[in-house]
Formats: structure tokens, C-alpha cells, sequence
């Protein structure tokens, strides 16, 4: 079998957790190594403050808290996306209003946002699929234009880039995961990104239950006090040592994850130009971290019919997102601005296939010819 997901794992992390446990004496959040992957992030991003998290759910939590998100607001988002998006800001009070996708990235219409806009509409969340970017440059300008707030749900962007910018660096706000289906893993996990200092006090408090702790720690004060509403979402410390040896050697891993990605790209580009499947699309101001590669089929039949036939194969291929605004979360807790014309269609062409770091160049040759069987019968 050739799953379509390997967490992934490097010979340092068990290293790392051992350091934690017996050198370190420090299992809790906050310790060397969760300083370590924070100091790293900073660094790659740019940007003046990076916390760790207990997931991207929390992350993207935390960022709704922080805008002053609540009842009766609006928050713009795509509807071809994972509810942990939608979930943040409903569980503030608001309303999600869903906005169709363009069919090439998958990514939300930017074209689309502004008619969605009302006098209730406080923030503008992106998801940027795939680890490519959305059409940041138009979406920063409706947000400023209208005073919203803009925040990236750049899950699956680390060492992804718009323009040279990182992904999670364009907006107010971002996230990154560090779920176990994502390129870098710490089991379940996240960061927040705060691209202005002035949140990082009060990201700080959220994050420790409301309290000044970390101020106590850098000595700032003398002892600490709850000062606000927070809760705890703080990874533990061997989480984070998970993590920082994965990113001791993150380029090498983007650049195989890269690798594998132009290599299912080659040998399939030419199925899609005799028209029989789609392919990804990266724009040429997009820098992407090879982390999903999918292929669209005709239609919904045709995809049942290759996902059964690459199992019968030894091989997992999947489809990915349930569009929000036809589960029955999402016709209670918001609206559809507009017309569906792509997020159901699109999505329920496409099909992900294997990609992980620890994937031979012999699994994606036969996943490959797999796929060419397929489509090549189907004709």
C-alpha cells in the first residue's frame, strides 16, 4: 500500500524529545525548544512575533479574539475550505459569508469580495490552498479600502511566497499547522503570526489564561495577575522538540516535497493536454512548497471511478474539502454570498495524490502509471 499521507519523521526528533525529558527536565509549554522553533519562525517570516500553538484551529481562534470579533459581525471567507476557519469566528457569535473560488488555484475569488461586503463585515480570512497564494495584492487593497481586517489562513503555506513574501505575512494576521498531514509536523500543533508588535501583549495574555506570565518571565514584572479572558494554548515542550528537528532541515524537506510534486507534473502533463485531467496551477508571482498535488477529473463519477480503481491498485488517493455552505453547520452559522459556480463543481472533480516526504522516486512512478492506466482506459 502507498498511503496518501505519512507523517513525517527525522532521526533528531527523538533526540530532541529525549533532551527535553532527561536533559532539560522541561515538558511544559514555553521551554527551550518551543523558544527555539519560535526564534526560527521569526526569522524565516520576518515577522516581530511568532507564537506556538496548540493547533492552527487555535491560532486562527486566537487571531477572531484578538480582532474584537463578535455578535453581529461579518467575517468573509471561501466556502471550499475546512471548517476550523468558519469555526473561529461562529464561536465568537459572528457570520461567515462564503464566497465562491477561482477554478486554477482554488483559491477565493478576489474579484468576488468586495460585492460581498456590508456595513456588518469586519474581516476578510484567506485560505491560500495548496501552499499557494491567493491574489494578496487585490485582497490587501478591498481591506484596507475598507477598513477590514485581513487574515491568512496559511495552514498549509510554510516556505510557500507571494510576491518573496512569506505566506502568513500579508495580512494583519496568519497560521500556520503543524497538524501531522502537513509538511512540517509536531502531531497536532500551530502558530500564530502577528505581523504588528503592538498584538503581541495581548497574544501573549490570550494564549497564557489570560495572564501577564510571560512579562513575569522576561522580568518585566514582578509577579504575574489574570488581566484578561485567555485560555491555554500552549503545545507541550516535546511537541516542540518534534518540530525543531524538522526545521534543522526544512529546505531539504520542501525541496524533496518540490521534487516529488514536479515529478507527478511531468508525468502527467501530458494527459492534460490531450484534455483528459487538469493539473495544478501556480502563478508565476507564487512560490509554492509542494504541498498538495492534485488532479481534477471530468466530473464527480468519473472521480469515484479512479479513486476505486488506484485503491484496487495499493494506492490512497482522496478528494479534500465538503464546500461549507452545503453542510448544515454552514447554512446555520452563514450565507452563501452570490453564485456557487465553482466551489461544488471544482471540488467535487478533484482528487489528491500521495505526497510525503519519505515517498521513493519508485512509489511516484508507480503512482503515476496507475493514474496513466486510468486515463488512458477511460478513453
Amino acid at each position: 500500500m502507498i498511503p496518501y499521507n505519512m507523517p513525517i519523521f527525522v532521526p533528531g526528533m527523538l533526540e530532541n524529545m529525549r533532551q527535553a525529558c532527561e536533559v532539560n527536565r522541561k515538558v511544559s509549554g514555553d521551554g527551550p525548544f518551543t523558544k527555539k522553533a519560535s526564534k526560527w519562525l521569526e526569522e524565516l517570516t520576518g515577522a516581530p512575533k511568532v507564537l506556538l500553538t496548540t493547533s492552527c484551529s487555535h491560532a486562527l481562534d486566537m487571531m477572531a479574539v484578538l480582532c474584537g470579533i463578535g455578535p453581529g459581525d461579518e467575517v468573509i471567507i471561501p466556502s471550499y475550505n475546512f471548517p476550523s476557519a468558519a469555526n473561529a469566528f461562529v464561536l465568537r457569535g459572528a457570520t461567515c459569508v462564503f464566497v465562491d473560488i477561482r477554478p486554477d488555484t482554488m483559491n477565493i475569488d478576489e474579484t468576488l469580495i468586495e460585492h460581498a461586503i456590508t456595513s456588518r463585515t469586519k474581516a476578510i480570512c484567506v485560505i491560500h490552498y495548496a501552499g499557494v497564494a491567493c491574489e494578496m495584492d487585490a485582497i490587501e487593497s478591498i481591506a484596507r479600502r475598507h477598513g477590514l481586517f485581513l487574515l491568512e489562513d496559511a495552514a498549509q503555506g510554510m516556505l510557500s511566497a507571494y510576491n518573496g513574501r512569506p505566506l502568513g505575512t500579508l495580512g494583519d494576521m496568519g497560521a500556520y499547522s503543524f497538524h501531522e498531514t502537513k509538511n512540517f509536523s509536531m502531531g497536532e500543533g500551530g502558530c500564530l503570526i502577528l505581523t504588528d508588535a503592538g498584538y503581541q501583549l495581548p497574544a501573549e495574555m490570550l494564549r497564557e489564561k489570560g495572564t501577564d506570565r510571560s512579562r513575569f518571565f522576561r522580568g518585566e514584572v514582578d509577579k504575574y495577575n489574570w488581566q484578561t479572558m485567555g485560555s491555554s494554548y500552549l503545545p507541550s515542550e516535546i511537541n516542540a522538540a518534534c518540530l525543531c528537528a524538522q526545521l534543522d532541515i526544512a529546505h531539504k524537506i520542501t525541496s524533496r516535497r518540490l521534487q516529488i510534486w514536479r515529478a507527478y507534473h511531468d508525468g502527467l502533463f501530458d494527459l492534460q493536454a490531450e484534455g483528459r485531467i487538469e493539473l495544478p496551477a501556480v502563478p508565476p508571482e507564487c512560490r509554492s512548497n509542494g504541498h498538495i498535488f492534485f488532479i481534477k477529473c471530468r466530473d464527480i463519477q468519473e472521480r469515484t471511478g479512479f479513486i476505486a480503481h488506484m485503491r484496487g491498485r495499493g494506492v490512497t488517493a482522496v478528494f479534500h474539502y465538503v464546500p461549507l455552505h452545503d453542510s448544515p453547520a454552514g447554512r446555520k452559522y452563514g450565507r452563501f454570498h452570490g453564485e456557487d459556480r465553482f466551489t461544488t463543481a471544482e471540488s467535487e472533480r478533484l482528487v489528491r495524490l500521495p505526497l510525503y516526504y519519505e515517498l521513493q522516486d519508485a512509489q511516484v512512478e508507480y503512482v503515476i502509471g496507475c493514474v496513466r492506466e486510468f486515463f488512458m482506459k477511460a478513453s
